[in-house]
């Protein structure tokens, strides 16, 4: 990780409504169609073995409906016995029943340890299927949502180890030869893991090519891991096959092979024997002592040393310069000097042309020295900073702007998890080029905004929520802002039976539903043809977010959760509801 780049998130202002007023209960009619099941969603339950925070998260509340983005409101689930289902809708006064697509060859049942069958569509013409027990399938379908071109055929089929889901896949082109890369999410025991939860998340990151021109057989080509202690909030591969980013709570590193270990070792002990200091230095208010440590065979012909008012030099003998830039501040060169002390060490002292200025470097940029403070300076930092803290909760509430007070804050302010980042590793060199540390702001769901791209996170910044697309082939602009959903991250803190959440791709509505029969939907603002004031300023209104809750008739919980830019598609373990939320153009 030393040699990633630290960057951060550029929220665009003008996507910000700094004035937003929250959102007017609409008690407008939201139209809910709803088809009943021929069979049951294939839902598995949790075992008893089964216990952690992170199967419940990977397991638990896994998503049973799978919205095909690369088609209009394409919608698929698994039933109990191992059928494919599909409704694909066009007109919701004239829904179809859902119809099977495709049949796992694997009995379900008959695994003891399987997991729930999970899908992933990587084009518009690839599906990577998932039946629980450990076994991947690459299937080929035709264009989807059209029973008439639709033929799913499996073209790959191989047991890949302990179960697991498809967290995510692409498919692309290299070399001239088709490739899919699919990412397996797993929950391992951890036999070294002793005061944790005693396991550990694995992704496996497979990459899987056709053979050789006129060998239309796909084999596995590329096998990588990553291990880590929580599950992640979000994975995804690039499109180009060529790095993934992670969204996690602990970090994730890539499990290396014996070899890439004795490398990484060698390289490890190269960098210990340079982790000494090349010098140390220390600073007054008038002056900066440096301190070198010369070689033994050194004396005073050998040191020069070249003074400017924001320049130094420092060589030895005909080598190299041993220091040599630009200085934090400007000095007196004039009254600059250096001795060689008795314990062979070179001292130099640089008298401050600016008094008082404290220098954060000594060496613009220089990275290879040590600064040491003197304790009367640190004495001296902490009394300026006492101000600022205080051993009581708030030691003066009379006072102007007293200090925060955490017993005003409510429950829905609290962030469970503050150590969230967000990683790019690359897919050559398996490391991590770009760190993001997103400390408060809370991960909240993803949505595919342009299935050509990678999926959109959802993150809380203050009490909004931000959209954030990915751009893996823009450096400069590896994550762009594309839209804001006013007051989200705090109005979905305060529900705490939340399961899922989604938004639509055009940003329209973002919704989230409990775990029983309560659906949110929050709309955009959006202009008023009546005219309305505010009651307290006195103010015309131009524009309100509506907030409207839908409630399904159904007693079986929430199984599944997906957003399109016309409608909501929930699952419950027997039937599928529609929630018309906006009308076609």
């Amino acid at each position: 990780m030393a040699g990633a780049a630290h960057c951060s998130l550029q929220a665009k202002r003008l996507l910000l409504d700094p004035k937003f007023e929250g959102y007017k209960l609409s008690l407008e009619p939201l139209a809910c169609y709803q088809l009943g099941l021929d069979a049951a969603v294939a839902e598995v339950q949790l075992r008893d073995d089964q216990y952690t925070l992170d199967h419940m998260r990977a397991f638990g509340m896994y998503n049973y409906l799978h919205l095909d983005s690369w088609y209009q409101d394409n919608v698929y689930y698994v039933d109990q016995f191992g059928r494919v289902m599909n409704l694909s809708v066009t007109l919701d006064t004239a829904l179809q029943k859902p119809r099977e697509v495709f049949r796992l060859p694997t009995e379900l049942t008959a695994c003891d340890n399987r997991l729930c069958a999970s899908m992933h569509f990587s084009s518009s013409t690839w599906v990577t299927l998932s039946d629980g027990t450990g076994r991947l399938y690459l299937i080929k379908s035709g264009k989807r949502g059209s029973s008439a071109s639709e033929k799913w055929e499996i073209v790959f089929n191989e047991e890949l180890g302990s179960p697991f889901i498809v967290a995510h896949s692409v498919s692309f082109v290299k070399s001239d030869a088709h490739s899919l890369a699919v990412l397996l999410l797993r929950v391992e025991k951890d036999e070294l893991d002793t005061k944790g939860s005693g396991f550990h998340v694995t992704l496996e990151w497979v990459t899987i090519a056709e053979g050789k021109k006129g060998d239309h057989r796909y084999e596995i080509i590329k096998r990588r891991v990553l291990q880590g202690k929580s599950v992640p909030h979000y994975a995804a591969i690039e499109p180009s096959g060529d790095g993934l980013m992670i969204v996690s709570h602990k970090p994730f590193t890539f499990m290396q092979s014996e070899s890439d270990k004795l490398e990484e070792n060698d390289d490890a002990k190269v960098s210990n024997e340079k982790k000494d200091p090349l010098y140390y230095w220390q600073q007054t208010e008038d002056d900066v002592t440096i301190t070198v440590h010369l070689p033994q065979d050194i004396t005073r012909d050998d040191i020069k040393i070249r003074f400017s008012p924001d320049n130094i030099c420092v060589t030895l003998k005909d080598q190299p310069p041993l220091m040599e830039g630009k200085l934090h501040s400007s000095v007196d060169h004039e009254s600059c000097t250096w001795i060689i002390r008795e314990d062979k060490s070179l001292e130099i002292s640089l008298i401050k042309k600016n008094e008082g200025c404290r220098w954060t470097e000594l060496i613009v940029g220089d990275t290879r020295g040590e600064f040491i403070m003197d304790p009367s300076q640190c004495s001296e930092i902490a009394e300026s900073l006492m101000h600022l803290t205080s051993e009581v909760m708030n030691p003066n509430p009379e006072k102007e702007k007293p200090p925060c007070n955490a017993q005003e804050l409510e429950e829905c302010d609290a962030f469970l998890e503050d150590g969230a980042s967000l990683c790019r590793f690359d897919g050559d060199n398996l490391k991590i080029t770009h760190i993001i540390n997103l400390g408060s702001n809370q991960y909240l769901f993803s949505v595919v905004v342009n299935p050509k791209e990678m999926p959109c996170f959802c993150l809380r910044h203050d009490v909004d929520a931000l959209l954030w697309q990915p751009h893996s082939d823009q450096p400069e602009n590896m994550w762009e802002h594309i839209a804001t959903f006013n007051a989200l991250g705090y109005v979905q803190a305060s529900k705490q039976d939340k399961k899922f959440m989604a938004c639509a791709p055009d940003y329209s509505y973002a919704a989230l539903c409990e775990c029983l029969r309560r659906v949110f939907i929050y709309r955009q603002p959006t202009p008023l043809a009546t005219v309305l004031y505010n009651r307290k300023e006195g103010r015309q209104v131009g524009q309100v977010a509506k907030q409207l809750v839908a409630t399904l008739e159904a007693n079986d919980p929430i199984l599944g959760f997906q957003a399109t830019s016309e409608r909501l598609f929930v699952l419950t373990t027997k039937t599928l509801f529609l929630i018309k939320v906006n009308s076609g153009n």
